[in-house]
């Protein structure tokens, strides 16, 4: 999946970061800041152009790596600076000697893994006794395959609602999220993620699913019950 990311890099960086997405800058952003301040060594796995990375340090963190599998992420976090030490690696094999951070933060990343199970057992490996890794993740029902909204004007009084389709079937498949950007998505059930943090000693302290930030629902007018479902969720964990 590194070159997928390698081609649509500068997409990313153009439509997601310094302000581009009202998710990110008026949600995760803010609560990946919230969540890691107070921690002095923090690693951003998937760390795209370093935007939380960044974050971490403005709130604290005297050492924050980001690591990313796409040299082209990787080298546009460097140009943008921040105090944040750029690698590249693969989540599943970190280059990092074990108890490195005492937090981890992966966005919006979990869910284009082939190796979850991995991926866990090295968070846990990088990081201290009582160490804190936030997951934030694309809601498993929202990426559940054949789910969306259904604008039924059949009915009398017409019906708007979210379709949800196999959620219980563990699913991947290429995605075109933009015009000739496809990107692949690995859809899980929240047990999937629940139990592969628990196997490797990731207890959860903290779970969220927060409503759409006005941004993005102003992005979206057509849809009036888009307040009330959730697209994130966010996951807050400690080291046993």
């Amino acid at each position: 999946m590194s070159d997928v990311w390698e081609r649509h890099a500068a997409w990313w960086q153009r439509g997601y970061t310094e302000g581009a997405d009202p998710e990110y800058a008026e949600q995760i952003v803010p609560l990946a800041a919230a969540w890691l301040t107070g921690f002095a060594d923090v690693l951003d796995l998937g760390c795209g152009e370093g935007q939380i990375a960044r974050r971490a340090v403005d709130v604290g963190a005297r050492r924050v790596v980001g690591i990313d599998r796409a040299w082209n992420q990787v080298a546009e976090a460097a140009r943008r600076g921040g105090g944040v030490h750029g690698a590249m690696g693969d989540a599943a094999a970190l280059p990092f000697a074990a108890s490195s951070f005492d937090a981890v933060v992966a966005c919006l990343v979990f869910e284009h893994l082939a190796d979850l199970d991995g991926a866990c057992a090295e968070v846990a490996r990088v990081l201290r006794p009582d160490g804190r890794f936030v997951l934030f993740l694309n809601h498993p029902f929202v990426q559940t395959p054949g789910s969306g909204w259904i604008d039924d004007q059949v009915i009398d009084p017409p019906e708007q609602y979210w379709r949800v389709g196999p959620y219980l079937v563990e699913d991947f498949r290429l995605e075109e999220v933009d015009r000739g950007v496809h990107l692949g998505f690995h859809h899980r059930p929240l047990s999937r993620y629940v139990n592969a943090l628990a196997a490797v000693g990731l207890s959860i302290e903290h779970m969220m699913e927060p409503a759409p930030p006005p941004g993005f629902v102003a992005m979206a007018p057509e849809y009036g019950g888009i307040t009330t479902l959730p697209r994130l969720l966010v996951l807050v964990t400690r080291r046993r």
